[in-house]
């Protein structure tokens, strides 16, 4: 199972949010350069990077920021916020993002998830579902779609689309654990490879996890829990990550 230390990048720091709410948010490094440095030193294979402001600007707000992230780490990057442009996709790919998360744009612009895909691959896309209750919510979690989670999946799984992030808001943050039901629920749609996000924070919650990776589920996006020390990196990589660690982007 692949883990993915998150590192959300607003106002130039790295932050954690409760609830997908701005207003309640946590600075835990100045600089989000070191943090992803810091969890590459403790064996990350990869790193879920998301421009907040970006979300909510609708264009790259922190670019700089993530290019020298790009340039210090070795590792796989995965990156959302703000890609709504053909512009913005050629930029990040460019730099050499691995895996470009697109959340508004599955709402408001399919076509360029599908241009996107055809010019470089489903390899290099996913889609983040954030879910508040069946709706699917945009623009930095700030507006409801009025458009449903199992809607959404029927659409992206017709257009190639092969992994989705799942993020349950009410949990993101709050340290209470994933959204199993609502998991399996996407893995039983079937055709996609689904990485959980929302409310990891225990040994047990990746054991539940772990038990669906036969059934589609490719990994963890793990936040707060690590930020806090609840969860310890090295740990939870001997007990879930099985391959050898080796730089991925050389």
């Amino acid at each position: 199972m692949n883990i993915y230390p998150a590192v959300d990048i607003m106002g130039g720091k790295c932050v954690r949010l409760a609830q997908g709410d701005f207003s309640k948010e946590t600075v835990y490094f100045e600089n989000p350069v070191d943090a992803a440095k810091h969890w590459q030193s403790q064996g990350a294979q990869w790193i879920h990077i998301v421009d907040l402001d970006g979300a909510k600007t609708a264009c790259p707000v922190n670019f700089d920021i993530i290019e020298k992230i790009r340039k210090d780490v070795c590792i796989n990057i995965q990156l959302g916020g703000g890609i709504r442009h053909k512009e913005t996709v050629e930029r990040y790919l460019n730099l050499g993002i691995n895996r470009l998360v697109f959340g508004t744009s599955a709402v408001n612009n399919l076509k360029l998830i599908e241009e996107t895909i055809s010019e470089s691959g489903p390899d290099k896309v996913a889609v983040g579902i954030d879910a508040r209750g069946d709706e699917v919510a945009v623009e930095g979690w700030i507006k409801d779609s009025g458009i449903k989670v199992e809607e959404l999946l029927k659409t992206l799984k017709n257009i190639g689309v092969k992994t989705i992030i799942y993020t349950d808001i009410s949990r993101d943050g709050m340290m209470r654990g994933p959204n199993i039901a609502a998991i399996e629920k996407i893995l039983d749609f079937g055709g996609f490879s689904v990485i959980a996000s929302g409310g990891i924070s225990s040994i047990k919650d990746l054991e539940k996890l772990a038990k669906l990776e036969g059934h589609g589920l490719d990994g963890a996006i793990i936040g707060r829990a690590l930020y806090d020390g609840t969860l310890d990196l090295k740990s939870v990589l001997k007990k879930f990550y099985f391959k050898k660690g080796v730089c991925q982007n050389e």
